[in-house]
């Protein structure tokens, strides 16, 4: 993949961030839709880096300490929203997927 196909995944995952702040500051439910595009984004921003040694510093940025960041702008935030958070920083920076789903041991 070239680097501004890189640079664009990039950009996609900044502009779904912008969106979930904006969504954020909005009274009401929160704004999950707004957090699974973000999600959305980052996970295809981490297959289309996968096996490169840099991360894009923007993307960096916002997915470090992102657990900590939602839990500070709600007093309420849905426990998936949370693991869901958790497994984008392991993808990210750990380069794995805790979540298992499919790829079970046998018997599990």
């Amino acid at each position: 993949m070239t680097k501004s196909m890189k640079n664009k995944l990039a950009s996609n995952v900044n502009d779904a961030w912008a969106l979930l702040g904006l969504a954020l500051f909005q009274k009401g439910k929160y704004p999950k839709k707004e957090f699974y595009l973000f999600f959305d984004a980052v996970i295809e921003y981490d297959n289309a880096i996968k096996g490169d040694e840099l991360i894009h510093r923007s993307v960096a940025g916002i997915v470090s300490g992102l657990v900590e960041t939602l839990e500070m702008e709600r007093k309420r935030v849905p426990e998936s929203v949370l693991m869901d958070a958790d497994r984008l920083q392991c993808t990210i920076f750990a380069g794995y997927d805790p979540y298992f789903e499919g790829d079970e041991p046998p018997g599990f």
